[in-house]
């Protein structure tokens, strides 16, 4: 049809062109007289046809509108935080006690509130098994903590709960049990690192999605405080460490199951975030075993390493594999609340991670990933949890004031707490959350 149109227009401009030019000048004296004439100009019959035939086919005719060009693509950033260990020693039980029975936990979280409130995906390493109520509260060596502290966590608006821990099987399979039934009731939070007990089909790769990017969080520990692993424990929780035939765990190594996790994972989501419990308890440098296995992580794809087990901080690195991968690591921010007795484990790290969307994909922002340093406050005599501070916030006063100065022989200082963040932090710290960091 617009092949037909284009002709027909085409004959009827030369028609009228040609027509025009001749009619003018065999009619010159007519038209001097127009202009005091009513009388109609007669068209010959061939133009009569032409512009009946033009008329027919340009009745619907519709001019197409240009197509508007779209608007330039607004670049964004997704944020991530991640706090360490929810080490849930009685004291910090008894914060929640309240006076008409029961518990609230909401005090612990409530000193991050605003980074919880600035981030898309919120971590927290939950040491502590939710091992069941009816068994009552118990702390160190074998934890069982109230479903209030999750009940909490939620609401503060953690929406991912690491669960892959040392202190898993505490309450034994009936507790991975009850704890694995509490978090199908928060339907909000991504449960990682922990299972129902039955033999997968296939790998277990939990999903986040954000803004329509999928990131997948892999968490896994060494071991359940055994030297050999129980028949079939790996179905209730993430497995770091390979075992041998008699189910002696291999702690110097690292399963290739974790790596095969890995790269699937890299085929079904945008980001891969591995978060192993490994290391060496109160060391805030990372041993060679966890080297080894962070390069492993990094080779078998994963973008994002967020560690935890030691109780302390320890560096963070930019890791690059020999295939050409790169990974930032965050190898332990130490715990998050806990009634620990030296100064070091005062100390916390909170990962402040970006990703940046633009026109082409997604990528972590390395500059502008960063560490903010906290403190846990506790209270001795009674001994009760208080808040968790931003050291930037934290000042002599209060720790001459700290409940760590009960145990004797422990001093708090906030230069000393400075200076472990300057030497283990760099130049990572960040004061507090905020969207214009930059590490130098």
């Amino acid at each position: 049809m617009g092949k037909k149109i284009v002709r027909i227009l085409i004959i009827l401009l030369i028609l009228t062109l040609g027509g025009a030019g001749i009619f003018f000048v065999l009619n010159m004296d007519k038209l001097e007289s127009l202009g005091s004439s009513d009388k109609e100009i007669e068209l010959t019959e061939e133009q009569l046809v032409t512009a009946k035939e033009i008329a027919t086919v340009t009745k619907d005719y519709k001019i197409p509108s240009p197509t508007p060009t779209p608007p330039p693509f607004e670049e964004y950033d997704i944020r991530l935080m991640a706090v360490g260990d929810d080490l849930l020693h009685m004291g910090v039980i008894n914060s929640g006690v309240q006076e008409g029975g029961g518990y609230n936990f909401d005090h612990l979280y409530t000193g991050i509130a605003d980074a919880l409130d600035m981030c898309d995906i919120k971590i927290i390493n939950q040491e502590t098994i939710f091992g069941g109520n009816e068994k009552g509260a118990s702390g160190y060596p074998s934890f069982n903590s109230p479903t209030e502290v999750g009940d909490a966590l939620v609401k503060a608006g953690f929406n991912v709960i690491l669960a892959a821990t040392n202190h898993v099987a505490d309450m034994g399979v009936d507790g991975m049990k009850n704890a694995y039934a509490y978090w199908q009731t928060q339907p909000d939070a991504l449960l990682c690192g922990l299972y129902d007990g039955t033999e997968p089909t296939e790998p277990r790769i939990p999903i986040i999605e954000v803004e329509g990017f999928k990131f997948a969080i892999l968490n896994y520990t060494y071991s359940c405080n055994m030297a050999s692993l129980p028949n079939g424990f790996e179905n209730y929780f993430g497995t770091l460490c390979p075992w041998d035939g008699s189910r002696m765990l291999d702690f110097n190594n690292i399963r290739q199951e974790v790596l095969d996790d890995i790269a699937l994972a890299k085929t079904m989501a945008d980001i891969v975030i591995v978060c192993p419990h490994w290391g060496i308890e109160y060391t805030t440098t990372p041993t060679d075993v966890e080297k080894q296995m962070a390069l492993a992580i990094t080779e078998a794809g994963a973008d994002l390493i967020i560690g935890t087990h030691p109780h302390v901080p320890q560096p963070v690195e930019v890791i690059e594999s020999p295939n050409g991968n790169r990974c930032l690591c965050y190898y332990s921010l130490g715990n998050y609340v806990s009634t620990q007795q030296q100064d070091i484990t005062m100390l916390e790290e909170m990962a402040w991670v970006v990703f940046h969307v633009t026109e082409d994909g997604i990528y972590l922002d390395e500059p502008r990933c960063g560490v903010i340093p906290m403190v846990d406050h506790y209270t001795y005599g009674p001994l009760k949890f208080q808040k968790v501070y931003y050291l930037a916030d934290y000042d002599q006063d209060l720790a001459s004031q700290h409940g760590i100065l009960g145990w004797g022989g422990v001093n708090l200082s906030v230069d000393k707490l400075n200076e472990y963040t300057e030497q283990i932090m760099g130049n990572y710290r960040m004061d507090r959350p905020a969207l214009d960091f930059v590490h130098k």
